[in-house]
């Protein structure tokens, strides 16, 4: 049976909830993010006009596009109406991947023999813009490779339908920065050798991309093709993640529970970034040596940012160890998770804690998560 595959993706999400709330915001050049020296969350298409793009600083948006309104972001209002949207879609069809806060595949593979997956698709989409007021597009094809790049062709606002017999014509003129696998890196290194079309690259041979960029060579050759046989994950919400770590002998240094307190928060919020999670709720759980257990907790922003997890955890400590026994356990727990990329949270956060970030997350894929930490929190005695 060939497959039918959509993927979804809301317009400028950011952007439109924020314009959801406030109509004069409409039109006019529109950045979220937060603060001179931080980053672009997200921008409007009449930003990007300009040459504005997501992660980009604050002060070179701005240069770009002088007349631009920056808006500090409000997570708490993007996760609630992506919860919304989830469930209207989820709604409506057999099996839904939750890709991100705001990017979503379907597998409607089968269902044209009762209704028409493309009409299907459109009145899916009517619905989410009638519920919610967000725009939205989308793109059906045999896979979920050629949809996602499909419907970065069609926004906003906007569909494509793209047959078995298109999907080479359609992909070949594109840019190979269009396949999703592809960051600054491939391409620089794919343009170096004078392959900036998909076309060219498709007409690679396999062996010369695998010695170019390693195991990954055959993977982007097959999507260049557009071939791709990655299933639609079935979503499923995660809910927290945790860890505890209990004492051979009781302890009452204060000095190094906030240090293990402190490597348990990066270390799990390096899990959040791996994973692509936002945690909303930071929980602190200690067990006194009279096995008496008492947790405290606290609601933050969406984030998932070592320094901020760790001082408010941290904080959380200092208000629940108040008794001066001897601690067995302490454990702590990110809770109330949504998919999201942490760059898209960190709106107080400046350009050079996003490099400090895409740094040592890079070095701990190569090296190992333990390969290195902030000193607040490591274990110099491993």
């Amino acid at each position: 049976m060939n497959r039918s595959i959509v993927h979804m993706d809301l317009d400028a999400f950011f952007v439109s909830c924020e314009r959801r709330q406030n109509r004069e915001l409409k039109g006019i050049p529109l950045i979220i993010g937060g603060g001179d020296r931080g980053v672009v969350a997200s921008c409007s298409y009449e930003a990007r006009k300009f040459g504005v793009r997501s992660a980009m600083p604050i002060r070179m948006a701005l240069r770009l596009c002088p007349d631009a309104k920056v808006i500090k972001g409000d997570y708490e209002l993007y996760s609630q109406l992506s919860h919304t949207v989830t469930e209207i879609i989820q709604e409506k069809v057999p099996v839904m991947e939750k890709a991100s806060i705001d990017e979503f595949y379907l597998d409607l593979s089968g269902m044209d023999k009762f209704f028409g997956c493309f009409q299907w698709t459109q009145e899916i989409v009517s619905a989410v813009t009638k519920e919610t007021g967000l725009p939205i597009s989308f793109a059906l094809s045999g896979n979920k490779t050629v949809s996602k790049i499909g419907t970065g062709e069609s926004k906003p606002e906007g569909n494509r339908h793209i047959i078995e017999s298109e999907v080479r014509p359609f992909l070949n003129p594109l840019s190979v920065k269009k396949i999703p696998m592809v960051g600054d890196k491939t391409f620089q290194l794919l343009s170096r050798i004078g392959i900036r079309t998909i076309h060219t690259l498709s007409e690679m041979p396999v062996l010369v991309l695998q010695q170019m960029i390693g195991a990954n060579g055959k993977e982007l050759w097959k999507k260049a093709n557009g071939i791709d046989e990655n299933p639609v994950i079935p979503y499923s919400e995660k809910k927290s993640i945790s860890t505890e770590k209990t004492f051979a002998v009781d302890t009452i240094d204060v000095h190094e529970l906030k240090r293990i307190l402190s490597g348990m928060a990066e270390k799990l919020a390096y899990q959040l970034r791996q994973e692509q999670w936002l945690t909303s709720t930071v929980v602190v759980k200690i067990r006194y040596a009279n096995f008496d257990t008492e947790t405290k907790q606290m609601r933050i922003a969406y984030n998932s940012a070592d320094h901020t997890l760790s001082r408010v955890a941290l904080e959380l400590f200092n208000k629940l160890y108040t008794r001066r026994m001897r601690i067995r356990l302490i454990g702590l727990r990110f809770t109330d998770l949504v998919h999201g990329n942490h760059q898209m949270n960190l709106f107080e956060d400046t350009e050079e804690q996003m490099s400090l970030y895409q740094t040592m997350d890079y070095l701990k894929n190569r090296f190992g998560a333990d390969a290195l930490g902030r000193a607040v929190g490591f274990d110099f005695g491993k």
